[in-house]
């Protein structure tokens, strides 16, 4: 995230990144998602998951144009620097004052005839083979407070992603260690409903218990903050494999409990006051914008990656709907809880007690994987966001400063709240919403005219957009501005009814 140009990898087929993009995008998020599809109704949440599915398509394949269009402008710049190099090694004379005033010239496409670049404009120019990530990309297309906002934007959505996942394990934890004990023993899915001064374990009470358990999230992860971590091949393959199993167990026990006449959920059709949570809920279970750069880059043959893009969201709806269908029929709105998997805890739904721990503690593994790699990225922009050219940081700021920005914020918003379904919906409907459809809208509009100004308005990007026309851009702004003042009109007026 804290641009620039990194090593593309080892290669792989279209249907392996497929495959990649379904496990970056069904994450966290869905497990929010059931909760939310009771609170709103199943109809305006079916039709709101498919529009919000189809916006994110488009502005996927609106960052895929602007990699395209960044790459054959990091080609054509190495392409006239080279020619500028040749051209000095045989001058043989000094250099002369208008050398001096092209000195610069390969940053902009006035310093050569606008006929000479179109006959590089083609369609090779435009092949994806580096990795450009998008605060590169922002660099490039954006004037200074651009890339300021951008900025801005995702580390506000990171900040949002390191509370979530704060929150998230000291949850699941409390949850399934205070109901396994006492009189509360497999009772986490019964519809008994806890306040956070119920007791747990003799005087400690369930919001001290919470309190403990994201104490002990932040010694144990938080440290790792303060230092470089990488994702491993390994611990990718066995924290989607887990995801795998915990998804496909929760809809097949739910799809059990409703063959076998167990089911007690009576779903409305439409509730309006859930609209602002499952508008966030589903911009976040969305996401993937900003790591498409490492998704699609390594894909060997990119000639019909659009499509392959579209096959991804369809498949992903399906998914999203199965489980959330099966998770609203299966239980009644009001047990249905905030983190998915804890209403699979309860001996009455399961009585393998391992699948219920599995289950219960399946967060826990997940999400403790991804903290320090979020954490580490949010640290890494704050750098590039205060970094001038040529300058370095002083120790105490590189070492201590920016770690600490980084972990206290994101800890303190957790200790002070545990609703999930609010921190994920007021992430997806602010900063979500700024990085799925403004910034890849903005990033379509700009890389389109520098690519005219650069190649000529004949030259075409091979990875243009299905959405080529200028209606697209100025839809998606109208639909990311329109959503900012209503999810800000609806907490508004949400607050002043209580």
């Amino acid at each position: 995230m804290a641009g620039g140009i990194t090593d593309t990898g080892e290669l792989y087929s279209p249907y392996v990144g497929l495959v990649y993009m379904f496990n970056l995008i069904v994450g966290t998020g869905a497990l929010t998602m059931p909760k939310a599809f009771a609170t709103a109704g199943w109809l305006v949440s079916l039709v709101l998951l498919m529009f919000l599915g189809f916006m994110s398509y488009m502005t996927t394949t609106f960052v895929v144009e602007a990699m395209a269009a960044a790459n054959a402008q990091l080609r054509w710049k190495r392409m006239e620097k080279r020619k500028e190099e040749d051209e000095d090694e045989d001058s043989s004379s000094g250099v002369s004052d208008s050398d001096v005033l092209l000195h610069d010239g390969y940053d902009r496409a006035e310093t050569r005839p606008i006929l000479s670049v179109q006959r590089r404009g083609s369609p090779n120019i435009f092949e994806i083979t580096e990795r450009v990530e998008m605060g590169q990309m922002a660099s490039m297309f954006f004037n200074k407070v651009g890339v300021n906002l951008f900025y801005f934007c995702i580390i506000i959505y990171l900040y949002g992603d390191l509370a979530i996942y704060a929150a998230a394990v000291p949850v699941s934890l409390m949850q399934v260690t205070c109901s396994a004990t006492g009189n509360h023993s497999c009772s986490v899915g019964d519809g008994t409903k806890y306040n956070d001064t119920d007791k747990c374990w003799g005087p400690i009470r369930r919001i001290d218990a919470y309190r403990l358990y994201l104490a002990a999230f932040t010694i144990l992860l938080g440290p790792f903050t303060f230092f470089n971590v990488q994702k491993t091949k390994y611990l990718q393959i066995m924290t989607s494999l887990m995801r795998w199993i915990a998804f496909i167990l929760m809809i097949i026990l739910a799809l059990i409990r409703i063959s076998s006449g167990q089911a007690e959920g009576h779903p409305s059709m439409a509730q309006l006051s859930g609209i602002r949570n499952l508008f966030g809920v589903c911009v976040y279970s969305f996401m993937c914008q900003h790591s498409l750069p490492s998704l699609i880059t390594p894909i060997s043959k990119k000639k019909h990656v659009n499509k392959l893009v579209l096959l991804d969201y369809v498949l992903i709806l399906a998914f999203y709907s199965l489980l959330s269908f099966t998770a609203i029929y299966c239980f009644r709105n009001d047990t249905l809880m905030d983190m998915y998997t804890l209403n699979f805890t309860n001996c009455e739904i399961i009585n393998v007690a391992f699948i219920r721990y599995f289950l219960g503690l399946f967060p826990v593994f997940t999400i403790s994987t991804n903290f320090p790699i979020i954490a580490v990225t949010l640290r890494n922009n704050w750098k590039t966001l205060f970094h001038r050219e040529g300058g370095t940081y002083p120790w105490v700021v590189d070492r201590i400063v920016f770690p600490a920005i980084t972990l206290i914020p994101p800890v303190l918003v957790a200790f002070c709240t545990h609703d999930l379904e609010s921190l994920v919906g007021i992430t997806g409907a602010y900063a979500g919403n700024g990085i799925q459809y403004l910034i890849p809208a903005f990033l379509a509009y700009c890389s389109r005219k520098d690519t005219q100004l650069v190649f000529g308005s004949g030259t075409v990007n091979k990875h243009l957009s299905p959405f080529r026309h200028t209606f697209w851009i100025v839809f998606v702004l109208i639909w990311g501005f329109s959503c900012f003042v209503f999810v800000t009109a609806n907490i508004v007026l949400s607050e002043s009814k209580l």
